[in-house]
C-alpha cells in the first residue's frame, strides 16, 4: 500500500466482515463469497470510486474476480497472488479431486479445525500456518494426525516473518476468532454463487510462487501454464517468481510491488 501511494496512486484496504476489526456479519454460519463481492462494491460506493484495480491474495481473489466478472464496469483491472481464476462452487474448486486428508477438506468440516485449534492459543496457530502454507508440498495430513500437527514446535518462523509481524496478526485474530475465516473460504466454497458467464475482461494480472504449494493442486499446473485460465480471463499476462512461495508479497515485497506497478502504470 505504502509502494503504490508513493507512486501517486490511492491504496484502500478493508477487513472483511468477520476479520479483523470488522464486526461479524448478522448470521456467521451464512456467511459466503457473494457477501464479500457485495462489500468490495459497497466499499468503492462508499467512498465515491467509481473504477479500481482490484488486487486479491489467496481466497481475497475469489471476490476480486467475482467483482470483475458481475460489475465490469467498476474494474480497471486485477492483480491476483498465488491464486488464478476460480469461481465459487462445485465447478471451481473441486473437492473430489483433492486428497482426502487435505486441508481445505478438512477445515471445510464443522467443528473440525476449531477442535485442532483450540489445542494452541491464537499466536501459535497464526505461527503454524505460516510456517506449514509458506512450503512448497501440499497440506495433508496423516491417517491419525490434524493439520496443526504437521508443524513441528521447534520449527523457526521463515525469515521475512518477525516475530512482531506474528504479535500483530495474531492479535487481530484473538479479536476476530477464525469463525468467519472457516466459514469463508473453507465451508461455503462449494455454494453456487450464481455466476453463469464466468469471464474477467478486464486487463489482469497473475503473480505465483514458482514453491508455491497452490501449483501442485491437482490439475494446477495444467491450468496456469497451458494458458487454459485465459479462457475465462483473455487480457491475462502471468508471471512466475522463481524462489517465490505462497507469501510472495511478504517473502519478495519489493519484486511484488514492482510487478504491480508496472502493471498499473502499464493499465
Amino acid at each position: 500500500m505504502i509502494a503504490m501511494a508513493n507512486a501517486g496512486y490511492r491504496a484502500v484496504a478493508f477487513d472483511f466482515r468477520g476479520y479483523g476489526l470488522s464486526d461479524y456479519p448478522p448470521e456467521p454460519e451464512r456467511a459466503n463469497f457473494n457477501d464479500l463481492a457485495d462489500d468490495v462494491v459497497a466499499l468503492l460506493d462508499s467512498l465515491a470510486i467509481d473504477k479500481a484495480f482490484l488486487v486479491g491474495k489467496d481466497f481475497g481473489a475469489f471476490p476480486a474476480f467475482s467483482v470483475a466478472v458481475t460489475h465490469p464496469e467498476r474494474v480497471l483491472g486485477v492483480i491476483t497472488l498465488g491464486v488464478p481464476f476460480l469461481i465459487p462452487g462445485p465447478l471451481g474448486v473441486q473437492f473430489d479431486l483433492l486428497p482426502k486428508r487435505y486441508y481445505v477438506i478438512r477445515w471445510a468440516e464443522p467443528g473440525r479445525a476449531e477442535a485442532d485449534f483450540g489445542r494452541f492459543d491464537v499466536k501459535t496457530v497464526v505461527r503454524n500456518i505460516y510456517i506449514l502454507f509458506c512450503r512448497s508440498e501440499l497440506q495433508v495430513a496423516g491417517d491419525n494426525e490434524e493439520i496443526m500437527d504437521l508443524v513441528d514446535p521447534s520449527t523457526p518462523l521463515p525469515p521475512w516473518f518477525t516475530e512482531e509481524d506474528l504479535d500483530v496478526y495474531a492479535t487481530l485474530y484473538q479479536n476476530s476468532g477464525f469463525r468467519t475465516a472457516l466459514q469463508v473460504p473453507y465451508r461455503c466454497m462449494q455454494l453456487d454463487c450464481g455466476i453463469t458467464n464466468p469471464k474477467v475482461i478486464a486487463p489482469s494480472l497473475l503473480i505465483m510462487g514458482e514453491k508455491d504449494y497452490v501449483m501442485k493442486s491437482p490439475g494446477m499446473e495444467d491450468y496456469i501454464r497451458k494458458g487454459i485460465v485465459k479462457q475465462f480471463m483473455p487480457n491475462l499476462d502471468i508471471i512466475f517468481m522463481s524462489e517465490g512461495n505462497h507469501f510472495v508479497q511478504e517473502q519478495l515485497p519489493e519484486q511484488v510491488n514492482e510487478l504491480i506497478l508496472s502493471f498499473l502504470t502499464k493499465n
